[in-house]
């Protein structure tokens, strides 16, 4: 997320009380975990990484159906870091969702789309319909629409938060 919004990377950073080396040492413990010869399936490396999940249950997408895992997030209470598994823990998707029963924004216009406000689903739903565009790395999805007043976009979004909106000109 630092690549696309570096300040309020830094402002998360001091909410949870971090310093600058702290989050140095986190990243390159987690690329270390991800990029290991022995690395522990996909699944298991959440689990060993964030603990029990808050929730679990199957979900059905379509004619498959999965593990859907989400844990708590302490920088944003209203979140939850979902997994969906397939069988023997493959990852499908990881990103972050809304928590159930946390109301999310109001997403009406441009203005409305501010970094780090809401989810790849939430503006999926609030700008239908939307054209689904490859991100630029695994954990980054773009949203392709129109918003009300008739201009075409492009969101960012990295984890599943919204990043940044590009209008064409």
């Amino acid at each position: 997320m630092a690549d696309h919004q570096p300040k309020l990377v830094e402002e998360a950073r001091r909410e949870l009380g971090a310093s600058a080396g702290e989050m140095r040492e986190a990243n390159r413990r987690w690329q270390a975990l991800v990029r290991s010869p022995r690395a522990r399936g996909s699944l298991s490396r959440y689990r060993s990484v964030l603990g029990e999940p808050e929730s679990a249950a199957r979900r059905r997408i379509g004619d498959l159906e999965c593990d859907a895992l989400r844990w708590r997030v302490p920088l944003w209470p209203d979140l939850r870091f979902e997994v969906l598994a397939g069988p023997g823990g493959a990852v499908w998707n990881e990103w972050l969702v809304r928590a159930p029963g946390a109301a999310g924004p109001e997403l009406r216009t441009a203005d409305d789309l501010r970094p780090w406000c809401c989810t790849v689903d939430e503006v999926a739903a609030a700008f239908a319909p939307v054209r689904p565009m490859e991100g630029t790395a695994p954990t980054r999805w773009r949203l392709a629409f129109e918003v009300p007043d008739g201009r075409s976009c492009v969101a960012e979004f990295t984890w599943g938060l919204l990043q940044r909106v590009a209008y064409a000109s």
